[in-house]
């Protein structure tokens, strides 16, 4: 049957996050923990545990408890690692915000999860993250200032200067005095691995993005078996240029690391090609991060011959299919013999499948590889019953990496977790003989791009809110780029606001408040929407006419 379960010889490690690092940091002291290049930083392991206990003992002196949520939102960035590891040893609660959010997405971020702090960079190329804060939250630009529409969120913690009711970032270890040091070291023996401590919003098939809430023990241990499989040792090197507020720089990344005592290296703000090369030649990295589109982009550049990735062993290729050519020149140009590859979902923590370090080119380009120590998989028809192997069905999950559930959410917990625990992924999947899983079709209508999960609802719903648009319909269009676009097919409104719409216009309405891998990239106005007799939209058939250039 369709059944499988990993085991290991190493045991799940039932300890936070916190006591975690102040391991690794006892166990390594002047081993490089981390080299932030765009930043020149570099910290031994020993230098970066206090960092965060002096920031933690901040964020208390500040005023913030324990289960209190925090948010960041910023680029890869040395104050976000600092922030992912401060807030675990103070047992708050961290909340992931997406760099490329905009207004709209942002204010429903923080209003869902109540955050008491936001930490947020100043720019960032075109984004200008403290002017958008000030477009919900105005208030906030004079000293004294609450928010009316977040009336949760009382600190706003830019990276940089203080400014009206803004507390520099800089500024926070001068609340680290004696009573906040105190007060943390009472705190940190009554954290439990159990615990929340990460928020991260995943979007929804059924409207806005939930939070999906996680432990200690769901990402931590989820660190460790991805750093185990790739071998990871106290002598490896990654360099992440992957984003730290998705699962796979939080996690995959980080958390890999600091649960072998491998070096974090992070080559810049967000994903540069050449910049990525050069921290792997200079750093000596022996393992390298990304999505099939980063290294499709890295082999093309015109001087990559140029660059010494002889070190390169080892690293994770995840968030899209990978082409077998793609895989061909990874493991012969860039060295990476025994790159792996990842499946699993943020509300499991999140990986449930990756290829072992021998796995041979079709395990690599074909599966998603086995199953994960620790972590039970099924294949389910639409009654829930397990199928034989080698049939196509529902893909659940189940075992510590399943997240505590969505955050003020439980209507959508129980429906996304079944009975016995076992986390729905809406996923088709196959498992053969070997135990080797192929994901066949994807939740709904997900479109998958360049690494970013899209649910059409979400920009449906947004996009039904400007006055000239009386019905849309989103979904994937191929790309060869990214794996698929945005398109978006579009009725007009039967008035002055929807006669005269074009697609500027829908471009400029999306512009600064979604974000960008979300705008579509192609608009079309149509009269009608192809639908079956009971009036379900056939978004196949859409999809069919983009494709072949032709009209319904």
């Amino acid at each position: 049957m369709s059944y499988v379960c990993g085991t290991s010889d190493v045991p799940l490690r039932y300890e936070t996050i916190g006591t975690a690092l102040a391991r690794t940091a006892e166990t390594w002291p002047e081993g490089d923990a981390l080299v932030v290049v765009h930043q020149n930083i570099r910290w031994s392991w020993a230098a970066f545990d206090r960092r965060v206990t002096e920031l933690a003992a901040g964020l208390i002196g500040l005023g913030l408890e324990p289960g209190d949520r925090i948010g960041i939102w910023s680029p890869n960035r040395v104050e976000w690692v600092l922030i992912q590891f401060a807030t675990a040893r103070a047992g708050l609660i961290l909340v992931n915000i997406n760099p490329a959010y905009r207004t709209f997405e942002l204010e429903h971020a923080l209003k869902l999860s109540g955050c008491r702090a936001l930490v947020l960079a100043e720019t960032f190329k075109t984004s200008r993250y403290v002017d958008m804060l000030l477009e919900v939250a105005p208030e906030f630009a004079e000293a004294g200032g609450r928010s009316t529409r977040l009336p949760d969120l009382e600190f706003v913690i830019p990276l940089g200067e203080s400014r009206g009711a803004m507390i520099g970032f800089e500024t926070l270890t001068g609340f680290a005095d004696a009573a906040a040091r105190a007060k943390l070291d009472a705190i940190i023996p009554t954290l439990r691995p159990d615990d929340p401590i990460n928020i991260q919003f995943t979007s929804g098939t059924t409207g806005a993005p939930k939070g999906a809430t996680l432990t200690h023990n769901n990402i931590l241990n989820n660190g460790l078996f991805v750093g185990r499989i790739m071998g990871f040792t106290e002598a490896d090197r990654l360099c992440i240029p992957v984003p730290l507020y998705h699962c796979f720089g939080m996690v995959l990344s980080v958390l890999a690391c600091i649960t072998h005592g491998a070096t974090m290296v992070f080559p810049s703000e967000a994903f540069e090609p050449r910049a990525t090369l050069q921290a792997v030649q200079a750093e000596r990295c022996t393992a390298l991060h990304g999505v099939p589109t980063m290294f499709i982009t890295e082999l093309a550049l015109p001087d990559f011959k140029s660059f010494d990735l002889s070190t390169l062993r080892t690293g994770i290729m995840a968030g899209a299919p990978c082409p077998i050519e793609t895989m061909r020149e990874v493991i012969a140009k860039m060295n990476m013999r025994e790159v792996t590859i990842c499946y699993g979902m943020t509300e499991t923590s999140p990986v449930s499948f990756q290829t072992r370090a021998d796995a041979d080119l079709e395990t690599r380009t074909e599966t998603v590889g086995t199953i994960h120590p620790f972590v039970e998989v099924r294949i389910v028809d639409g009654d829930d019953r397990v199928v034989p192997v080698g049939t196509v069905g529902e893909l659940h999950t189940r075992g510590y990496s399943v997240m505590a559930g969505y955050w003020n959410d439980e209507a959508r917990t129980r429906d996304a977790i079944a009975p016995g625990g076992w986390m729905r992924t809406g996923d088709l999947g196959v498992i053969d003989a070997r135990g080797r899983c192929r994901i066949v079709g994807r939740s709904k209508d997900m479109i998958l791009r360049g690494g970013e999960n899209i649910y059409p609802v979400e920009i449906e719903n947004f996009l039904i809110t400007h006055p000239g648009i009386l019905d849309v319909a989103v979904f994937g269009i191929a790309d060869a780029k990214y794996g698929e676009q945005v398109c978006a097919w579009i009725r007009r409104a039967d008035n002055p606001d929807g006669s005269s719409l074009t697609e500027a216009d829908v471009l400029g309405f999306c512009d600064g408040r979604i974000a960008h891998f979300k705008i579509p990239r192609r608009v079309r106005f149509v009269d009608e929407m192809p639908m079956t007799v009971t009036g379900k939209i056939q978004k196949f058939l859409m999809r069919q006419a983009e494709e072949e250039g032709a009209a319904i």
